[in-house]
């Protein structure tokens, strides 16, 4: 008998992950933005955005999930690991992306206003592959539902 291939743990699966953790943020007062690290479909990484919590502009989510895994890790690359972001990462977090040369980033809405997108220069490490939308609709309500809320 065959030993069973492992089952690929599909994007919307992990991006619910992150949505977990942006509901984390949420409950906290945090701007609502989650993220996990997975590798060889296992999550070695969880954050959501600490900004307030640590009086830190730098506490995005990726950059507390960019630490967490390479702890996890032992090492600073994150060779064979995907970054799943409810928020187009903004260019300081494609930064640190580039530099962890992470090969795959996954976000769920697209950021008009700060996301590295909408710079004209290559950010991200050139192996790194972007997939965006994921989840997009959900990812998005989250957040505009923290701001209404932040308005009232």
């Amino acid at each position: 008998m065959k030993p069973a291939k492992p089952v690929a743990i599909s994007d919307e699966y992990f991006m619910k992950e992150a949505l977990k953790e942006a509901q984390t943020a949420y409950e906290k007062d945090e701007i609502p933005v989650g993220a996990v690290i997975v590798c060889k479909n296992r999550i070695i990484a969880r954050a959501y955005n600490l900004t307030q919590t640590l009086n830190d502009v730098t506490a995005h989510a990726e950059m507390q999930a960019f630490t967490s895994a390479a702890n996890f890790l032992g090492g600073k690359y994150l060779d064979d690991c995907t970054l799943y972001i409810t928020l187009e990462p903004c260019v300081m977090c494609a930064g640190a992306a580039f530099w962890t040369q992470i090969p795959r980033i996954v976000y769920g809405a697209a950021d008009e206003n700060r996301g590295f997108q909408r710079i004209q220069s290559r950010i991200l490490h050139p192996k790194t592959e972007v997939i965006s939308g994921i989840m997009a609709k959900e990812c998005s309500e989250i957040l505009q539902q923290f701001f209404r809320k932040k308005r009232l």
